[in-house]
């Protein structure tokens, strides 16, 4: 890429895939070539096509190959483009948060299937991170009022600017604090989430290096057991939720049947309800406070 010969956005695609395919798998260097290009150029990866003759300047140059250098060495998409799609959300997104999973597209999904014939509500999202779910609920959903708890300065000031790019900064209220701390006594909500930090601190060995080495550890471990923070949320629940409000979490396959009994060892919910992921492993419970 250090060359002065001119280089067309056909002849970039091509450097890109095959710097890429050196430590990535064929089709996935060729899409990520066309992401990470489009992200320089200001375009979507499909209006390259169009703009094949086009030639690259050298800034556009460098900034490419500093990008392809930086996915070489590992560092997720999203944080090379400061950018991750969730739902109908573009979201800024960086180390000191977690990149929304498809998986927690489809925990919000539910809670909106539950929300259908219920207005005015009002939501509590533990461990906001990028603002993900909380925004995702104000923008889609019935929700008057939704609150984002997170114990990173950081997060919070990314989930404040995504709520900002959505408009809904006026529905979406971000507090600072460890799970219920940040809640008031006796406040309560008609839907209680959480995507919490649910990765056994002995396991990190068994993570994708994406995850183990980028993402933010405090968003990804959560003790000896990987339960300390479900537990917590579970137990805490029953004094923030109206009767007859829904708790919603994303656990691990391997802990869920432990975070199953802990809701019904609870006595204040309902039979909780187990959802599958796209990958068909169970992810998602679902549990009603007694009305």
């Amino acid at each position: 890429m250090g060359t002065a010969k001119p280089i067309t956005v056909l002849r970039a695609l091509e450097i890109g895939w095959r710097t890429l395919a050196a430590v990535r798998h064929d089709d996935d260097a060729r899409r990520e070539a066309r992401f990470l290009l489009a992200g320089v150029l200001g375009l979507e990866p499909g209006a390259l096509a169009l703009e094949r003759d086009r030639v690259l300047t050298t800034v556009e140059r460098n900034t490419l190959a500093a990008r392809l250098a930086r996915r070489v060495a590992g560092e997720p998409l999203q944080y090379i483009e400061g950018r991750a799609a969730f739902r109908q959300l573009d979201l800024r997104v960086g180390p000191s948060v977690l990149i929304p999973r498809p998986e927690t597209e489809q925990l919000v999904g539910f809670i909106l299937d539950w929300c259908q014939g219920r207005n005015d509500l009002q939501a509590l999202d533990l461990g906001t991170g990028s603002g993900a779910i909380a925004i995702s609920l104000a923008v889609e959903g019935p929700f008057h009022r939704v609150v984002g708890v997170d114990i990173s300065a950081s997060a919070l000031n990314f989930a404040r600017y995504n709520a900002k790019e959505a408009e809904v900064a006026d529905r979406v209220d971000l507090r600072s604090g460890s799970l219920y701390s940040a809640v008031r006594p006796g406040e309560r909500f008609h839907v209680v989430v959480s995507n919490p930090p649910y990765v056994a601190s002995g396991e990190t060995a068994s993570l994708p290096p994406e995850v183990r080495d980028w993402e933010p550890a405090i968003a990804l471990f959560a003790g000896p057991t990987g339960l300390e923070l479900i537990e917590a949320i579970v137990d805490g629940a029953p004094a923030h939720l109206e009767p007859g409000g829904l708790l919603a979490l994303e656990v691990a396959p391997g802990i869920v049947e432990s975070a199953l009994a802990r809701i019904r060892a609870n006595g204040d919910f309902a039979e909780p309800e187990l959802h599958t992921d796209y990958a068909e492993h169970p992810r998602i419970v679902l549990a009603e406070r007694h009305g």
